[in-house]
């Protein structure tokens, strides 16, 4: 069996020496559940006004986010976060921003159909007919029966949640010209800039990013199918970006311990260059202003900033061979893969 595929025969069609995620026991991987998972995230049936879906917030050109400092939900509320990206969420021990509890990507998917405050998709209350119009579409007489071919009731929030979570679990990016050149072996895929780029981003005095951002992910931990325990621990660091007043306090939301102020998840860097505004709450809206805020050590000073910040000197080469690397990281065959575009268009 290949790297990318899996028991259930789905194949992730990752290059050589990729871990493919983990796949929970109740819902194994098929490429039909992964057909029906895009449907649905692109079916603006998911939401309660009718004109927004899944997609709407995590736009496959903007790597599965929405250029938004602040996602807004189906009824117009604004959410106090910007909307993480998509990709490579498989990977990631913990989902949102700031839950480490959450790790289950079909008990998340929940949250954005149900959730209340903030509204998201806002089918609390509604769900009946949201499944009523799913059974009676044509796409989904199909879709349904072969996604979940030994099931009797097949019209279920549980389907939609697995659905979607398959389809989620689908979305791998590891083809930027910067995989081609550190585990592809192409010298040419990225240019003398980025290549100085990497040295900065690895660097302990200089950058230091990888101390949070490491691995090939560049988020830190992750798991994979076979990881173990230790390897799928999450970090969550308070990096002085804002005041961190209610109701983005970070980890301190659910644990109301006050060292957790401020501590949010770590997101990968990959395909960055796509997906500003930058920070749980968009305040840094380029690749540019984020050099320059570590750089600083932090733009606030706060009791519970990791203590891995401290101030470095870059040059105005340095930041731009900086910017280059993380340019590097943006997989273009991922914005624009049928295999994850909106198949009602």
């Amino acid at each position: 069996m290949t790297a990318g595929l899996c028991a259930g025969g789905f194949d992730w069609n990752l290059p050589p020496g990729f871990p493919r995620p983990p796949i929970p026991a109740d819902n194994p991987m098929s490429a039909a559940k992964v057909d029906l998972g895009r449907f649905l995230f692109y079916d603006k049936r998911m939401s309660v006004s009718g004109q927004e879906s899944c997609g709407s917030c995590h736009r496959q050109e903007l790597a599965f986010t929405d250029g938004r400092a602040h996602a807004e939900g189906a009824t117009g509320q604004l959410h106090p976060r910007s909307a993480l990206s998509l990709v490579n969420v498989a990977y990631a021990p913990s989902l949102t921003w700031a839950n480490p509890r959450l790790t289950s990507l079909e008990e998340q998917m929940l949250v954005p159909m149900l959730g209340e405050d903030p509204v998201e998709l806002g089918l609390k209350g509604h769900e009946s007919e949201f499944l009523k119009s799913l059974r009676a579409g044509p796409a989904y007489q199909k879709l349904f029966p072969q996604a979940f071919p030994d099931e009797h009731d097949l019209y279920t929030l549980s389907n939609v949640a697995k659905a979607i979570a398959a389809f989620e679990r689908s979305i791998v990016s590891v083809r930027s010209p910067y995989d081609r050149y550190r585990w592809g072996g192409d010298s040419s895929a990225i240019s003398d800039a980025a290549k100085r780029g990497e040295i900065i981003f690895s660097s302990s005095e200089r950058g230091g990013c990888f101390q949070c951002h490491g691995g090939w992910n560049f988020s830190g931990a992750i798991r994979f199918a076979g990881s173990s325990a230790d390897q799928q621990r999450g970090g969550f660091f308070n990096t002085g970006v804002s005041a961190y007043t209610a109701p983005n306090r970070g980890l301190f939301e659910l644990t109301h311990k006050p060292e957790d102020i401020g501590k949010f998840r770590v997101p990968t860097l990959r395909n960055i260059a796509v997906t500003a505004p930058y920070m749980h709450d968009g305040s840094l809206r380029t690749l540019e202003e984020v050099i320059d805020h570590y750089a600083a050590g932090g733009r606030m000073d706060d009791p519970n900033k990791t203590r891995i910040l401290h101030p470095f000197r870059l040059t105005d080469s340095d930041r731009r061979d900086l910017v280059e690397f993380l340019k590097s990281l943006t997989d273009e065959q991922l914005l624009h893969d049928p295999r994850w575009s909106d198949p009602w268009r």
